[in-house]
């Protein structure tokens, strides 16, 4: 696949991010792991969002990723299992 210029840009990961991975039982080191190995990106239906699908413990995962031309930041918006 042919990620974007701004895939290999810095992470930062936000409050709402750091309470989701609480609830959701995943950690900031296999966020990175899951992006590592991200099988598909496609535009979200947010305009200027982008999801990531990817794997985690052999469950599926969506990560809903911002990127922030002006910082040259990728903004983790959020991540979840896909049910189903």
């Amino acid at each position: 696949m042919n990620w974007p210029e701004w895939w290999d840009w810095e992470l930062e990961i936000t409050p709402h991010v750091e309470k989701r991975m609480i609830q959701r039982s995943f950690t900031e080191i296999e966020l990175r792991e899951m992006l590592d190995r991200a099988k598909t990106l496609h535009p979200d239906k947010e305009i200027g969002r982008y999801v990531v699908v990817s794997t985690l413990h052999s469950t599926n995962w969506e990560i809903i990723l911002e990127p922030d031309f002006d910082e040259k930041l990728i903004v983790v918006v959020t991540a979840y299992p896909i049910e189903g």
